[in-house]
């Protein structure tokens, strides 16, 4: 038995929630439903424009974990803060969610540790700003061997794709974890990180990973096929097992060749901030866990679902108990 059921690697970001009307994004030339990429003198900008703020430990992969984690997985994760207040508090509430936070605050670093301002406009849709700061200087030497090695699963967030020492940091990660009997996935995240890295995501994902989780337009970006169902061949024969969520659609789950659809049933989302990352810990559960794909899909949805209901990228209710309700456990 490995000390951790599930670790993860990837930006640790405060999210700053607040909502926020059409009119507001116009004004401050904010670009609807997407995550833009932002300097600090834009994100401090942003934050000062902010009512009602909400803020909360992220990183769409620290959101994963924080999910997983909640429904009973031993959690670790790998991310870089500034030994300031954010980083603080970000470290603290990691380690009070009960998730191992490897590494510790960085004392007299020069950047500070990363923010993300959320707007969330009435039709549920977030548009995210992130300052990246001191989360993207995240490299090799920030990956304990030793921990990966003791993770049955480890998830890599694309994102941090876009710098080399990130990808030096995904391969130690996944060939630690994978040299003593884990498995290795990742999370696409954006098919704008597909753009600026299409090659060295298909290497990635062909030569390491037993699993990748995208949404229909991530899978699409990775070869371009102009039609979903070949961009799903294409990925599912470089891949053991290749998970695609498409919104209302459902998911569509390829492993070894074997295709499971998963039903979803369409609502009107509060806040979408975190669906994504929520149906991984609800997949990633069931497939730590032992369950069948359909399954491990339907533990996804729910998952997704209840955190579309509130504002916040991390569940409220029990999503155990959920599972329990469906049936699933």
């Amino acid at each position: 038995m490995k000390k951790y059921q599930l670790a993860g690697i990837g930006n640790a970001v405060v999210d700053v929630i607040a909502r926020a009307d059409d009119s507001f994004l116009d004004l401050m030339g904010i670009e609807k439903g997407i995550m833009q990429l932002i300097e600090r003198e834009r994100g401090e900008t942003l934050y000062a424009a902010m009512g009602n703020r909400v803020q909360t430990p992220g990183g769409s992969l620290a959101n994963t974990i924080a999910g997983a984690g909640a429904l009973g997985l031993k959690t670790a994760f790998f991310g870089r803060v500034k030994d300031d207040a954010l980083g603080r508090f970000y470290a603290d509430a990691m380690t009070n969610e009960g998730i191992a936070f490897v590494n510790a605050p960085v004392e007299g670093a020069e950047l500070p540790t990363s923010r993300c301002m959320i707007f969330v406009t009435p039709d549920g849709e977030r548009s995210m700003n992130t300052y990246l700061g001191i989360s993207s200087e995240l490299g090799p030497e920030d990956v304990a061997d030793e921990i990966a090695a003791d993770s049955e699963v480890i998830f890599l967030e694309g994102y941090l794709f876009d710098k080399d020492k990130g990808k030096e940091a995904f391969l130690k990660a996944a060939r630690a974890c994978k040299a003593a009997g884990g498995k290795a996935g990742i999370a696409i995240s954006d098919p704008f990180c597909v753009e600026r890295h299409r090659a060295d995501f298909l290497t990635l994902i062909e030569n390491e990973m037993d699993f990748v989780i995208g949404n229909e337009a991530e899978i699409r970006s990775l070869y371009q096929n102009d039609d979903l169902e070949s961009d799903l061949a294409a990925v599912s024969a470089i891949c053991p097992l290749v998970v695609c969520t498409r919104s209302g659609d459902g998911v569509t789950i390829v492993q070894n060749g074997v295709r499971t659809d998963v039903p979803v049933k369409k609502v009107v989302p509060v806040d979408a901030t975190g669906a994504g990352d929520q149906f991984a810990a609800g997949f990633l559960y069931g497939l730590v866990t032992g369950r069948e794909m359909e399954t491990c899909g339907r533990m996804g949805t729910l998952a997704a679902g209840e955190v579309i209901g509130h504002m916040g990228p991390r569940p409220e209710a029990s999503v155990q108990a959920l599972f329990k309700n469906a049936g699933l456990l």
